[in-house]
């Protein structure tokens, strides 16, 4: 019997699954109740995504509008970090794939 949480990140606004096991060791009723619940928080992400998206539209406007190159070097690093959440975000949304099939093996 494996031990398991879901841990709050800040930086995607999701909270994300802590295995400290092997996803072997787990029973198929533990993985059944991990899939479950990461299936509720899965389907936040989209919501997520759109989120940051709206964020760097904002972002690339005050951008055009800056005249200091510090001031557009800022708002470019706050769109590139942005930008990588939204990666991240992608990657976590196609974890399910990966752990449907594990269990389906």
């Amino acid at each position: 019997m494996g031990t398991y949480r879901f841990q709050w990140n800040e930086r995607l606004r999701i909270s994300l699954p802590v295995l400290n096991d092997e996803w072997e060791q787990y029973d198929a009723a533990e993985q059944a109740q991990i899939i479950e619940q990461w299936e509720l928080i899965r389907g936040t992400i989209p919501d997520r995504i759109f989120q940051f998206e709206r964020i760097i539209r904002v972002k690339q406007n005050e951008l055009f509008e800056e005249e200091s190159f510090t001031e557009s070097c800022r708002i470019n690093s706050e769109i590139a970090e942005l930008a990588s959440r939204i990666n991240d975000l992608q990657i976590w949304y196609r974890i399910n794939q990966e752990l449907e099939t594990r269990m389906h093996m």
